[in-house]
């Protein structure tokens, strides 16, 4: 569905209870505002509600506001209204290997992807040229373990002097502190090169090769301070035979990794992607 200038995305979420979507949905048309679309999610297990609404005529929400705030208030509910111009802000990370890197500048630049990429950093100087093609500021940061803590302080100086939403590690082959973790909390989208929770950290792709797997794959989750165990947004498969070596895999999971990669970013751009837990619910 094509956006307006004042089309809006809704997202909530609240413990689980009878007259939700009457409450919301009430209050929505009492403002006279048009639904869209919208989607719901009862989980069972855990006992939450979610909700994305889209919906227009609505040139400011201010007069809604009062309103939300008090419903939410009576049902516990976290929410949030944004207009759906306003593009969220990504810094994309990456190291030596630059296929996501280049999916996800593509797709952007040819509006595929509604967000604004402001800058790149790296590890390494590899994609300076790539960023500049594009005309992306590159931060070239190197790292290694007595820098580590120094150089996430300038991460997170850039985050805030850039007023960034939303961390990409388009394969940035470092692992995050606790500290970074925990600071961009539900902020931080990696992409993992399986189809976790199989062949966790290091070269899954060997991994794989050496359990003679038919089916390789990749995983794009949020970050946490346990390793690869981040809630999974999404996940994509790609047929594998006895006859192909390490290498053959690792070429056939890259366009694995890309595709899942930006349809996480994608969806969650959209206000699509909810935490729950350690999982996830996503409106796709």
């Amino acid at each position: 569905m094509a956006a307006k200038a004042n089309d809006h995305y809704l997202t909530l979420s609240c413990p689980d209870k009878p007259g939700i979507v009457h409450a919301v949905t009430g209050l929505l048309a009492k403002h006279e505002l048009n639904i869209l679309d919208l989607q719901q999610f009862s989980d069972p297990t855990s006992e939450k509600f979610f909700m994305r609404v889209h919906f227009g005529h609505a040139d400011n929400t201010e007069h809604l506001k009062p309103s939300l705030t008090e419903l939410a208030e009576q049902m516990k509910m976290d929410y949030n209204i944004r207009p759906v111009s306003a593009k969220p802000r990504v810094l994309i990370m990456v190291s030596k290997i630059g296929h996501c890197l280049n999916d996800l500048l593509f797709r952007q630049k040819n509006k595929q992807l509604q967000v604004e990429i402001p800058l790149i950093v790296s590890n390494h100087p590899d994609f300076a040229p790539l960023a500049k093609n594009y005309d992306i500021p590159f931060h070239h940061l190197p790292v290694n373990k007595d820098t580590k803590l120094e150089q996430e302080k300038q991460i997170l100086d850039l985050v805030r002097e850039n007023n960034i939403d939303l961390i990409v590690l388009a394969r940035y082959m470092q692992v995050l502190t606790p500290g970074l973790c925990e600071a961009m909390s539900g902020k931080i989208i990696n992409i993992h090169h399986s189809f976790l929770p199989s062949f966790k950290g290091a070269k899954p792709y060997h991994q794989a090769y050496e359990r003679g797997v038919k089916i390789t794959g990749a995983t794009a989750h949020f970050v946490t301070a346990d390793l690869d165990e981040g809630p999974i947004i999404e996940q994509r498969i790609a047929r594998v035979n006895h006859a192909m070596s390490p290498k053959d895999l690792v070429e056939e999971g890259a366009n694995v990794e890309a595709q899942v990669l930006a349809a996480a970013v994608k969806w969650w751009s959209e206000e699509k992607v909810f935490l729950n837990g350690t999982k996830t619910v996503v409106f796709n």
